[in-house]
């Protein structure tokens, strides 16, 4: 409610009309009401304590039946400010220390009070990827991811680390009140228990449990709803978050376009953009961005994911010895697991992998990006490098996050690098290479495997992996150098050398890292923790401010990579490039990723073919088999998928062709 609206104490004809309405004060002077108010509207409600009553017009819209009328009915009111045309009704116990403002429905909740001291769920500390302690994170209504990494993934510097959680609990001690906030048009139905509790614009809570020290982040345009069943205790929600379906989250953050829901149980948890948790089990997980899991039986513990996707059954074991539960995993992005997968921690899985089995050894794969990591029958985990580079699922995640961002309000905290292919992974895959060529190159042949940080490699297959990584590297090399010069043509350069070169301010490293979903070269992340360090970043908001700086320059940055990258892969220079050599990288990039595409639609068919058309049709005809398989699934031609990938396959030879 603005702060300019104007009260004026009851009139003698006022108090003796509520008075007939069965209404009760402590003290009528203590209760102010606007020039509009209207008696006929309040009834059988006991004010205590400070009271200001908005005016109550018209009908307010009911969820799950016809419009109410607008106004206060069977209630106890203490230290409130009602806005003007809301409904309060039906109130078990009483609503204390709240400022409720327009247009908000609270009805037939138990009790709803705000307690002296309260910061909503800010300060909270979390603890995160380590169930044992020692990386906690401090929830905070403006937390995103990076914020969150940098507070817990970064213990080796410590100074970095102790300002940062200065900074954060500054900003986390400014939220502490003595009263409590429900937003405009916020709605509220059927919650036994509201306490300490901060409530924004639009938010939709029916049928809740209880709810306890949180925030709830909303907005008209990305409204955060709360279900049937739902616990939650210190807490924080983002907007566009949905909790639902007797959920349970304690000492937990639930990021913005996030649902969780179906009985899930999340404890110490942080789950970031557009995550999903349905059914299962969270306890001190790191879930960035697009970590979904949605089967019962599936517990993640103790690890950090992002665009991670959790098969049935999926497990993990914190407890490797007996010192208690100290042990963490880190799934980079992209990674899957299977049904009933499950690792014993500490483990490290490159990006985009695939993990099947029960592995009972811990292992290190951070080399080598898009594996197939599988556990033998006694627990060791085999490891088959770049398998997954030219899969139909591998195309498919890179077109679908971006797609299905629900984020919808004027703020995205979490800051995302959608892109498969990137420094990051073409990084890995130039050291997997290496270390596979060297092993190669030293291996005994009559060994049968070779073993490579706890994952064992058949020596046959090291040929292989050499061969998929270097396809996946010159494709994305040559696609950026074309790219690059397409773009520069668009917008009017055509000067060659100018549109090869590096921009000045660019920086360079030959390692990148991944901040929960925002990558970038190691020595910006390096001068980032110098000055926080140093106290020149010294603030929450300048730190955010900082990070989309460095987000903006993401391309350029990769662009000076690219340029070390050829000339380590190709041996060849960029920017001394003649249009001769643009146009052979151009014409090998045709033909590499031409053949990319079409391993991609290969792959696709398989979903097409006759044994994966059993069990459709009645009968075994074989005529009925296909025409139910179609009718149901469709034809290879005609899938939208495949399509999409002719297409591009078409377009690839005509941008090849522009250089000629």
């Amino acid at each position: 409610m603005p702060t300019t609206k104007q009260y004026q104490p009851l009139t003698s004809g006022q108090i003796d009309a509520l008075e007939s309405n069965g209404c009760l004060a402590e003290d009528w002077s203590r209760v102010q009401v606007a020039t509009d108010f209207r008696a006929d509207r309040v009834r059988r409600v006991q004010f205590i304590g400070d009271i200001r009553l908005g005016t109550f017009n018209g009908l307010v819209p009911n969820d799950s039946g016809p419009p109410k009328l607008a106004g206060i009915y069977d209630a106890v009111l203490a230290n409130c400010t009602i806005g003007d045309n809301g409904r309060i009704a039906n109130i078990g116990s009483h609503i204390a220390n709240y400022t409720i403002r327009d247009r908000v429905s609270i009805e037939g909740v138990g009790i709803m009070e705000t307690n002296p001291g309260a910061r909503f769920g800010n300060g909270i500390e979390v603890q995160a990827v380590n169930e044992g302690g020692g990386r906690e994170v401090i929830l905070l209504n403006d937390l995103s991811a990076q914020l969150a990494y940098l507070q817990c993934l970064v213990r080796w510097r410590p100074t970095m680390t102790h300002r940062l959680a200065t900074l954060v609990k500054q900003a986390a001690e400014s939220a502490r009140k003595d009263t409590g906030t429900v937003g405009s048009g916020a709605r509220i139905s059927s919650v036994a228990r509201i306490v300490n509790v901060e409530i924004s614009d639009a938010a939709n809570i029916q049928g809740a449990s209880a709810l306890e020290d949180g925030t709830i982040l909303s907005c008209p345009e990305a409204a955060t709803f709360i279900g049937p069943g739902v616990v939650a205790e210190h807490f924080i929600l983002a907007e566009g978050a949905t909790l639902s379906d007797g959920a349970i989250v304690r000492q937990s953050f639930v990021g913005q376009g996030c649902q969780i829901g179906k009985q899930f149980s999340a404890e110490g948890s942080l789950f970031f953009a557009n995550c999903e948790g349905f059914h299962g089990e969270a306890c001190s997980v790191f879930a960035g961005p697009y970590t979904v899991t949605h089967h019962k039986s599936t517990l993640l513990i103790a690890g950090l994911f992002s665009f991670y996707n959790a098969g049935s059954g999926t497990n993990q074991s914190n407890h490797m010895y007996k010192l208690g539960p100290v042990h963490e995993g880190k799934l980079e992005r992209g990674c899957k697991t299977g049904s009933f997968s499950y690792m014993m921690w500490p483990c490290r899985v490159g990006p985009f992998s695939v993990v099947l089995g029960k592995h009972t050894r811990t292992f290190d794969t951070r080399d080598f990006p898009f594996s197939h990591i599988e556990a033998k029958s006694d627990g060791r985990c085999e490891m088959v490098p770049g398998m997954y580079l030219s899969t139909v699922g591998t195309v498919r995640d890179g077109a679908k996050w971006p797609a299905r961002d629900r984020r919808r309000g004027p703020v995205r905290r979490d800051i995302i690098d959608f892109d498969v292919f990137s420094p990051l992974t073409v990084g890995r895959m130039l050291r997997g290479s290496e270390i596979l060529r060297n092993l190669m190159e030293t291996t005994d042949r009559s060994k049968q495997f070779v073993m490579i940080h706890g994952a064992e490699v058949r020596r046959v297959l090291l040929r292989t992996g050499i061969k998929y990584y270097r396809g996946g590297i010159e494709m994305y090399l040559q696609e950026r150098l074309v790219s690059r010069i397409e773009i520069a043509r668009r917008n009017g350069m055509n000067d060659l050398a100018k549109s090869l070169a590096i921009a000045p301010d660019a920086v360079f490293s030959e390692e990148w890292i991944d901040l929960a979903g925002q990558m970038m070269p190691q020595s910006r992340f390096d001068l980032l923790a110098d000055r926080i360090e140093s106290g020149e970043i010294d603030s929450i908001d300048r730190l955010q401010l900082e990070l989309g700086r460095i987000h903006a320059a993401y391309l350029e940055d990769e662009w000076a990579w690219v340029v070390w990258a050829y000339r380590k892969h190709f041996g060849k220079e960029i920017p001394m490039m003649t249009a001769d050599d643009v146009k052979a990288a151009a014409e090998s990039w045709r033909d590499v990723r031409t053949k990319f595409l079409k391993l991609i639609l290969g792959d696709a068919n398989r979903e097409f073919d006759e044994l994966t058309r059993t069990g459709f049709g009645v009968n075994p005809s074989s005529n009925e088999l296909t025409a139910d398989f179609t009718a149901v699934r469709g034809t290879f031609e005609d899938n939208p998928f495949v399509q999409k990938i002719q297409r591009e396959i078409e377009e690839i030879a005509q941008r090849a062709a522009a250089f000629s």
